[in-house]
């Protein structure tokens, strides 16, 4: 098969935590790694097309349903043990602060005697340093084999998930600050929007749950006992984000309720406002409204004070009526 440089991103062998060399033919390199007990193949591709990775899957007979799940990129985090593979599903997330937009990949992965392979979609979460600080600094979780690579994408994967969950708990912070600002907007959208973004998060959180705990107390086959101790870790680091993500949801709501609460109290703060001034502003318009009319016969037309004992009336009462709203706080 030849190499596709758009497609794959790296291919090498690794024996004893080492990589050795970049394998020209896969076939010729998955049978050098089992004739070894200690080698194993990674293959590393990105968004390759069916046919891309029907090759990959014809010269390491991998299952043709995982084949196609992996093709189509839109499944929920799954562990699924096939005959002689084991096929993973993740998630991963890239949070755009700007616009409060969370955007979903995939990264599926296949593991099977002598070989590891990576397929992942969308921008976030590029496995090449991944990779890196496994060959430069980890070389003893290596030499656990494929089950390593396993670890190591969803080690990253799962910390990008608690860097995303400490950039919304500052967005949080900043939505309760506007909710509850002296000079309020109405929030709803951004609320709804990040409520949104919160809801995908945990759709790509909490089905992984699952998959880790079974890999963490060692319920799947294939997979070296001596990385039960770093798929523990993962699924700790996991439960807390799971944790943050529901605690998360319901605060969105408790916002999302105060948000309301507050228009309410906007709105009726106004309307008692304009009915204290419709008030105040009745009384002049009763008094020039009856003296008006222009009748003949009216008591106080014929006083010679009458005009500015008038208007002094109604500034009176319209002054006494300021006051008392002004006290009852509805000015």
């Amino acid at each position: 098969m030849g190499e596709n440089g758009r497609v794959i991103v790296d291919c090498a062998l690794y024996r004893a935590g080492a990589r050795i060399e970049r394998p020209q033919d896969l076939s010729e390199a998955l049978d050098a790694a089992r004739a070894r007990g200690d080698t194993f193949l990674w293959l590393g591709l990105y968004q390759p097309t069916p046919e891309e990775l029907d090759l990959v899957a014809r010269e390491l007979k991998l299952h043709p349903l995982a084949v196609e799940d992996a093709i189509k990129a839109h499944q929920r985090p799954k562990l699924e043990q096939y005959e002689d593979s084991l096929f993973c599903v993740v998630k991963t997330l890239l949070y755009r602060k700007e616009n409060t937009q969370l955007e979903t990949g995939e990264v599926a992965l296949f593991l099977g005697d002598g070989f590891a392979v990576t397929v992942r979609h969308g921008e976030a979460n590029p496995l090449h340093d991944v990779r890196l600080r496994m060959e430069q600094q980890e070389r003893d979780v290596l030499r656990h084999g494929p089950a390593s690579v396993l670890y190591a994408v969803c080690d990253a994967i799962v910390d990008t998930y608690g860097e995303i969950v400490a950039e919304i708990e500052q967005d949080l912070e900043e939505l309760e600050a506007a909710v509850f600002a002296p000079h309020r907007k109405n929030q709803a959208e951004r609320i709804y929007l990040l409520k949104r973004e919160v809801l995908e998060f945990r759709r790509a959180a909490v089905p992984l749950l699952s998959p880790m705990r079974q890999l963490a107390e060692g319920h799947v086959p294939g997979v070296a006992k001596g990385t039960r101790p770093f798929f523990r870790d993962v699924n700790d680091h996991l439960q807390r984000v799971v944790e943050a993500v529901e605690s998360f949801d319901r605060l969105l709501g408790d916002i999302l309720s105060a948000n309301l609460a507050q228009v309410s109290v906007r709105q009726n703060d106004d309307l008692r406002k304009i009915s204290a001034w419709v008030a105040i502003i009745a009384v002049p318009t009763m008094v020039a409204g009856i003296y008006g009319m222009n009748f003949e016969h009216m008591p106080e037309l014929k006083l010679q004070y009458g005009y500015p004992l008038v208007l002094l009336l109604m500034l009176t009462v319209c002054a006494a009526l300021y006051r008392w709203f002004k006290r009852s706080g509805w000015l």
